[in-house]
């Protein structure tokens, strides 16, 4: 019997990672064809504001999907008006397919959280249940567990190991922010976006007002490190009023402080390729410490922040020799604003008003602490600035 794949989502945009599961799918599931079907209300998901339209997130797919023979575009879901319900869209291609075995690919979450869709029982007796996962070990658990409660519920599931480009629409949207999406993108899609002004590229973010820069920025965080980045912007601005420092640049730097934080490892190396920025052996060989060094370059590259802010950015998470009082009141906001809870944090809060140096010490004691207790590298730069910090209290 013909096998049919069936690969839906917003695809907005579409990005090597889709292209790279929906040639594993035909590869590893036997496909004889298979439908790439943009939705056109996802059920379960909102599309995010000044989102492509319909009609180009398909134009963008198509081109996309050109180089593989075997795909094909469905407008099955974008004709039809309302949510794009999957159960819809099945029972329209039993009856464009009939006597075809229909294949349902899908990932790991959308797996794990099948149960939830709409008719998803109806679904799981008239479709076979592709998932693609990694690998992972914590992963596998979860979704065998899955399999063997929908198979004795009569599904068919099929679990397919594979190496897919491990990279979000979501984070792609970031990256087309940063400058840097272009090596995630399929041939001619990049030309697309750019020509048609899509996902904010081409927009002017320099030197934003403070209520656009905060809008602008939320936008590209996760939710769970909003709050954590408006507690820093308002620590930073009464540690700048108390000591001296301008409030505007205080309140600048913490809104940006981790405007790179919700990328991974892979992807702050690739912002570091794509901008030149020439990493030393500490930050190739922890790249989960380079948001600030990744965030600093966004910060003046891309919002065309002053150098004062700029530099604070990216001295928050190691500080350095010789730190600017501004450098100071970002490291230590972030570091105590009200979101923070850990042991010593009620006599960093208390030093912080009454000595900058004091508690810049104790933070960076209590760093190194830390990394030393967890066998971790530290920062040469933490080191330096403790050093520094201890020299100025002898003098």
């Amino acid at each position: 019997m013909e096998r049919i794949g069936i690969y839906g989502g917003t695809f907005n945009p579409p990005h090597i990672g889709h292209m790279a599961a929906a040639q594993q799918a035909i590869k590893l599931l036997h496909l004889s064809k298979l439908l790439l079907i943009p939705d056109r209300i996802a059920p379960h998901k909102s599309l995010p504001e000044n989102s492509p339209t319909p009609r180009q997130r398909l134009e963008m797919l198509t081109i996309a999907a050109a180089q593989i023979p075997q795909a094909e575009i469905s407008r099955v879901e974008l004709q039809r008006e309302g949510p794009s319900y999957t159960y819809l869209t099945v029972e329209a291609l039993k009856q464009q397919y009939p006597n075809t075995e229909l294949v349902l690919i899908m990932g790991t979450d959308m797996f794990l959280s099948f149960d939830s869709w709409k008719n998803w029982k109806w679904l799981a007796q008239n479709v076979t249940i592709a998932v693609l996962y990694r690998g992972q070990k914590g992963e596998q658990a979860a979704i065998k567990e899955k399999r063997d409660t929908f198979c004795a519920l009569g599904a068919h599931v099929e679990l397919v190991e594979n190496q897919v480009t491990a990279i979000s629409s979501t984070d792609l949207r970031r990256m087309l922010t940063f400058g840097c999406a272009e090596p995630f993108l399929p041939k001619g899609v990049w030309e697309y976006i750019r020509e048609n002004r899509l996902y904010g590229v081409n927009k002017n973010l320099r030197k934003l007002p403070m209520e656009q820069l905060e809008q602008e920025v939320i936008s590209l965080l996760k939710s769970n490190r909003i709050a954590h980045v408006l507690g820093c912007r308002d620590t930073a601005v009464e540690l700048a009023k108390h000591w001296g420092a301008d409030p505007v640049d205080a309140a600048r730097a913490g809104v940006l402080h981790d405007i790179t934080k919700a990328l991974d490892g892979p992807l702050q190396l690739t912002l570091c390729r794509e901008h030149g920025i020439i990493l030393d052996a500490f930050f190739t060989e922890n790249p989960k410490t380079l948001h600030a060094l990744t965030g600093s370059v966004v910060a003046e590259r891309i919002f065309g922040e002053n150098e004062a802010v700029v530099n604070a950015i990216r001295h928050h998470t190691t500080g350095c020799a010789h730190m600017s009082l501004l450098e100071k009141i970002i490291y230590v906001a972030d570091y105590m604003e009200p979101n923070r809870d850990f042991p010593g944090v009620d006599e960093l809060r208390r030093l912080a008003f009454t000595d900058l140096d004091g508690a810049m010490r104790l933070g960076l004691e209590m760093t190194i602490s830390m990394l030393q207790a967890n066998h971790a590298q530290i920062s040469k730069a933490s080191l330096e600035a403790l050093a520094s910090l201890k020299q100025s209290s002898k003098l």
